[in-house]
């Protein structure tokens, strides 16, 4: 055991177990370790690692629950170091990742921060790849992409964001991390009944549900959708549902849908006047309600499935004749998770 400055007594965070990597498994971990190390054109090199998963039948914003580390308060990937959730197209970056190579825990951190704190990634492990958006000053043009100068003959400067990609390690492919930094030293998660939802997680969703102020019209039948005209969820009789959890991701799932409501996010896939199945708009919007439903249900700590595989094709169509589609879905899938969560938020502040 090897304590750092503080005394804080360190750990080698649990290395996942060996296991056996399929040949498509294994061109996923070569296309993400390329990813890393070129400078190609970033939107696809993403969007293109999502398309494959979907391609080898993985959603990868369903987040690989039955390994969710204990003593976490939410099960959506963290900085180690910070504390703080990543979001956006980095959740599903990340928990691809977790699916993919066996990790069971949440917690990840740069290789700067891993040697800041004492420890060490282990020597051969590789990243897994995550983006994010840097300022980046440049002289501004006009629509023909001519140079725009002032009155003085100066350039016109402007400030854009541009999309980087930077490396992660997941805590267990390092060493000697302190306790609190692994995530080995932890409390125990609240006890969850045999449902798989515990009393506080349920007080959470009602009160998210609750305050949309949404209509529920629960029905024998074997449809759930969210029916913008009169402002309401209709879902099938709980009796249906396997487990309590798939219920209330499916609640979830719609009350994102719901979020688009003109009065609300005004969301093009819920306000325009055509929503038929097999339309992009409505596919592209059904994106955004699987991806913000994923983010709300690791926020809440709810473990539950949903079937949509019906939709696939279209979201591939999409994915693939647009590079920026996939961070446009997770972008709004944020909005509507926050806009849902508003409410707990509210509550922690004035508690």
């Amino acid at each position: 055991m090897k304590t750092d400055n503080r005394k804080t007594t360190a750990t080698v965070c649990k290395k996942p177990a060996a296991r056996k990597t399929s040949s498509s498994g294994k061109r996923r971990q070569a296309e993400t370790a390329a990813t890393l190390t070129g400078s190609g054109d970033i939107y696809r090199l993403v969007t293109d690692r999502i398309i494959v998963a979907l391609e080898n039948g993985i959603r990868p914003w369903r987040r690989p629950w039955r390994n969710a580390q204990q003593g976490i308060n939410t099960l959506m990937p963290v900085n180690s170091l910070t504390g703080r959730d990543y979001s956006g197209v980095n959740v599903l970056l990340l928990w691809l990742a977790a699916e993919e190579r066996g990790f069971t825990s949440d917690r990840w951190l740069t290789y700067n921060q891993a040697q800041e704190t004492g420890g060490q990634v282990r020597k051969g492990e590789t990243a897994t790849l995550a983006v994010i958006y840097r300022d980046w000053t440049k002289q501004a043009e006009d629509s023909n992409g001519n140079k725009l100068f002032d009155a003085d003959g100066k350039p016109q400067m402007e400030t854009v964001p541009m999309l980087r990609q930077f490396p992660l390690f997941n805590v267990e492919q390092c060493d000697d991390l302190p306790d609190q930094v692994c995530g080995t030293a932890t409390v125990t998660r609240p006890q969850e009944d045999f449902a798989g939802v515990s009393p506080a997680q349920l007080q959470q969703v009602l009160s998210v549900v609750n305050a949309t102020g949404v209509q529920f019209s629960p029905r024998p039948q074997n449809r759930a959708y969210y029916r913008a005209a009169t402002d309401q969820i209709v879902l099938p009789l709980t009796s249906q549902f396997d487990a309590e959890g798939d219920y209330w991701s499916t609640v979830l799932h719609e009350l994102v849908h719901a979020s688009g409501h003109a009065k609300r996010l005004n969301r093009e896939g819920i306000t325009r006047a055509s929503k038929k199945f097999g339309d992009p708009v409505y596919a592209f919007e059904e994106l955004i309600a699987e991806i913000g439903s994923a983010f709300l249900c690791a926020h809440l700590g709810i473990t539950g499935d949903l079937q949509h595989e019906s939709y696939v094709d279209g979201w591939l169509s999409k994915l693939k004749s647009d590079k920026k589609a996939l961070f446009s879905a997770c972008r709004q899938a944020r909005e509507a998770s926050e806009y849902l969560l508003a409410p707990l938020n509210r509550q922690a502040e004035t508690a």
